[in-house]
C-alpha cells in the first residue's frame, strides 16, 4: 500500500476499538465496529485481522485483544483476560495453518498480554501466552489512565513471566523517561505516536529535556534545537527559524520537527543498546537524568 521498503509492524484494531468505544462492541468471538468515516459495519475476529495483516505484508503482526481503560473493575479485567487468551489461541492455530499453506511464512506473530494493573491477572495472561507459539510477546493495556508508577510496577511485576528469549514489546509507551525506565525493567521494543504528535504541536525532545519551540524566547535564537544532536534539522536550521515556521503554520515545520524527534528517539534507543552491551546501563541511566536536572 505505502511501498515502504523496510520493516514494519501492524496492530490488529484492538486499540482502535478501545479508543472509539462508542462505535464498537465486543463479544465472545470478536469486535463489531462501525466506521467513523462512512458508517459501514465491520466485524473484527482473530482470523479476519490476521487476513488483513497477511495482505499488508507486515513483518510483525499483532493478535486481536480486548483492551480496557484503567481503572477497571476486577470483573472487567477477568472478561478481558478470558477474551484475550481465547482469541490468542485462535490466532496461533490459524497462523500455523496458514503458514502450512504458504501464507505468512515470513511474517512474525506477537501475542498481547492484558490484565490492567492487576498483578495476578498479568501473570495468568503472560503464562498462558508464553505457552503458545508466538514469535514475540507484547504488554498491552498500559498508558491508558494509570499513573507512571503503576505502569512501571506492572511491567516489573509481569516481566519474570515473559519468555526472555523472545522480543518483549511494550505497546503505546511513551516519553523518553518511560523508555529508559522500561528498558531497565527488560523491555526490548516500543511504539508511540509521541515523537511525531508532539513535533506537530511544537514540542521537541532534547538531551536536556523538552523544548517548546513556540516560546517567544526562541524568536531570535540562532542555536540548533540541541547542540548534541546530529539530525538533519539540527545541522541546518536554528530555533529562530523553526519558531517562525511554526507560527506561520508552514508544513515544512512539521517535517523538520518530526525528523528531529524521531532521530532523538532512535538515537536514545541506540545509546541504550550500546550501554547494555558494554554493561554500563546503570551509568547511562544516571547520566540521562543528570542532564535533565
Amino acid at each position: 500500500f505505502s511501498r515502504f521498503n523496510g520493516n514494519f509492524l501492524t496492530d490488529s484494531g484492538g486499540f482502535q476499538a478501545f479508543s472509539l468505544s462508542h462505535r464498537s462492541k465486543a463479544d465472545e468471538n470478536g469486535i463489531k465496529f462501525k466506521s467513523h468515516i462512512d458508517g459501514s459495519l465491520h466485524y473484527f475476529t482473530p482470523k479476519s485481522v490476521l487476513d488483513t495483516q497477511y495482505d499488508l505484508g507486515s513483518d510483525i503482526m499483532m493478535i486481536l485483544d480486548d483492551l480496557v481503560a484503567l481503572p477497571a473493575t476486577k470483573e472487567r479485567i477477568e472478561l478481558s483476560l478470558k477474551r484475550t487468551i481465547k482469541w490468542a489461541k485462535e490466532a496461533e492455530i490459524y497462523h500455523k495453518n496458514q503458514k502450512a499453506n504458504g501464507v505468512g511464512v515470513n511474517q512474525n506473530l506477537f501475542g498481547i498480554i492484558q490484565g490492567g494493573t492487576d498483578y495476578n491477572a498479568r501473570k495468568e495472561c503472560a503464562m498462558a501466552l508464553c505457552d503458545m507459539d508466538f514469535d514475540g510477546l507484547a504488554i498491552g493495556g498500559l498508558s491508558v489512565g494509570e499513573s507512571n508508577e503503576q505502569m512501571y510496577d506492572t511491567v516489573e511485576g509481569v516481566m519474570p513471566y515473559i519468555d526472555p528469549n523472545r522480543p518483549r514489546y511494550l505497546m503505546g509507551v511513551g516519553t523518553p523517561e518511560d523508555l529508559v525506565e522500561n528498558v531497565s525493567r527488560g523491555v526490548d521494543m516500543f511504539d508511540c505516536v509521541m515523537p511525531t504528535r508532539n513535533a506537530r504541536n511544537g514540542t521537541l525532545f532534547t538531551s536536556f529535556g523538552k523544548l517548546n519551540i513556540k516560546a517567544a524566547a526562541f524568536i531570535n535564537d540562532h542555536k540548533p534545537i540541541d547542540n548534541e544532536c546530529g539530525c538533519y534539522t539540527c545541522k541546518r536550521y536554528s530555533r529562530g527559524y523553526l519558531n517562525h515556521l511554526y507560527k506561520a503554520r508552514e508544513l515544512t515545520f512539521f517535517r523538520l520537527a518530526s525528523l528531529h524527534n524521531l532521530h532523538y528517539y532512535l538515537n536514545l534507543m541506540k545509546e541504550m543498546r550500546e550501554a547494555i552491551m558494554a554493561d554500563k546501563f546503570i551509568e547511562f541511566r544516571a547520566k540521562f537524568y543528570a542532564k535533565r536536572a
